[in-house]
């Protein structure tokens, strides 16, 4: 029962008092049915504070000379407003995420990130989208065990769920240096091993949006400063600023854990609850308000990034992953990294299978009989924190139950998420 208490009271803590914003944020990591709009009350994030004192107390405008002329006393003109901040509206209990200096958010950058996020024409043959591999029904995942890119090439791994990537302390499966999502972004688009949207170079990008009329008024109002704003740099902001809005968080679990909701789950969720503490002992990697250890937000010491071997494969008798498959391994060259991969957000996980980094879990009965057996083959590097259990087909049901409760509706149907071209 040790571990029980150990694995609850950490979970609580960090469920129950996750708010707060240091002075001193670490470097980048970082919603709307659960986010806010220009327009919606409450203060704006300190990262996108402007300096108000060029502007007009009186909401009139700018001052006017004599001779009508927009500006001081010179004439000379009056820059153009700047874009008004963004206004988180978070769930209960979830921190201020962090949000990079140089791309602070505002409605009108998320909008234009929402138009980029969905649109085809940014892709090699104008058919894949970053929607293609992350739909909103699905958590922003796609139901295919491994991603398939524009070219049709098959990816060596699935699509991570976008659910809360917000607060995503890293943003792969076993890749340590990918830490926010502006550096993220070229992959996808320019990679080429494997080939996801299959863009050349910035040109290229730029030009196939280039006569889409949608864009002037978008990039305008996003980036009012910028002569001419249709720049990679910019796609790649806006788009990040849309995928920073992605907060799941109002799931029935939530409105019972926070809420005091008894009614809001069912008895069989709550016992599945308890036995995810105990004997599960998920909350080793499966904790806090994200439901992950991979998880930043400012208010942390510091910038976790934890990678865990969850026991799937030993294709050498010593350990070994599949070739070009072995996780964190493949950043470091440590044998004990060998398998290692994050642990992500088990929010909406009910929706977002097959399962593991290869989708070689089909069902979620199937990954909870490959944690209770501490991994389906036994190998040398497996995570310390991997123990056995049992449970009755009753408490499988009601583990089953608890997952379900993860489901956020709102957030897989939220109009403001959805794709703006339809």
């Amino acid at each position: 029962m040790r571990m029980h208490w150990q694995a609850t009271v950490a979970l609580t803590l960090a469920l129950g008092g996750c708010g707060g914003q240091s002075d001193d944020p670490m470097p980048s990591d970082d919603a709307a049915g659960s986010s806010g709009s220009a327009t919606d009350p409450g203060e704006p994030n300190n990262d996108d504070d402007d300096d108000d004192d060029d502007r007009p107390d009186d909401g009139e405008g700018p001052d006017r000379d004599d001779d009508g002329s927009d500006g001081g006393s010179t004439g000379d003109p009056v820059d153009p407003p700047e874009p008004e901040p963004w206004v988180w509206e978070l769930p209960p209990n979830f921190p201020e995420p962090y949000v990079p200096e140089d791309n602070p958010m505002s409605a009108a950058k998320v909008e234009l990130g929402r138009y980029l996020f969905y649109d085809t024409r940014l892709s090699v043959d104008g058919t894949f989208s970053c929607a293609t591999c992350h739909q909103q029904e699905l958590a922003f995942t796609d139901g295919a065990a491994r991603a398939e890119g524009a070219t049709g090439m098959i990816h060596p791994r699935s699509s991570m769920t976008l659910t809360n990537v917000v607060y995503a302390s890293s943003l792969a499966w076993g890749n340590p240096e990918l830490l926010d999502l502006e550096t993220h972004a070229p992959g996808p688009m320019f990679g080429d091993a494997p080939i996801e949207l299959g863009l050349v170079d910035e040109q290229d990008a730029i030009a196939r949006i280039a006569d889409e009329p949608v864009y002037d008024a978008l990039f305008a109002a996003a980036y009012p400063g910028d002569d001419d704003p249709r720049t990679l740099d910019n796609m790649i902001k806006a788009i990040a600023s849309f995928q920073r809005t992605l907060i799941s968080g109002r799931a029935p679990f939530d409105r019972w854990f926070y809420d005091g909701d008894e009614s809001a789950i069912s008895a069989s969720a709550k016992r599945g609850w308890e036995l995810f503490n105990f004997p599960g002992e998920c909350t080793y990697c499966h904790f806090g308000f994200n439901f992950s250890d991979a998880t930043y937000f400012p208010s942390l010491f510091e910038w976790p990034l934890p990678f865990h071997n969850t026991g799937l494969y030993n294709e050498d008798g010593r350990g070994a992953y599949p070739a070009g498959n072995e996780g964190l391994y493949n950043f470091t060259g440590e044998p004990a990294d060998m398998g290692k991969f994050k642990s992500p957000t088990l929010r909406n996980i009910a929706v977002t299978g097959p399962y593991m980094h290869d989708g070689s879990i089909e069902t979620l009965e199937e990954v909870l009989d490959h944690y209770a057996v501490g991994g389906r083959i036994d190998t040398p590097h497996v995570d310390f924190q991997m123990t056995t259990f049992e449970l009755t087909p009753a408490e499988v049901d009601d583990f089953m139950a608890f997952f379900d409760s993860l489901t956020d509706d709102s957030f897989l149907t939220d109009p403001a998420l959805s794709d703006p071209w339809r």
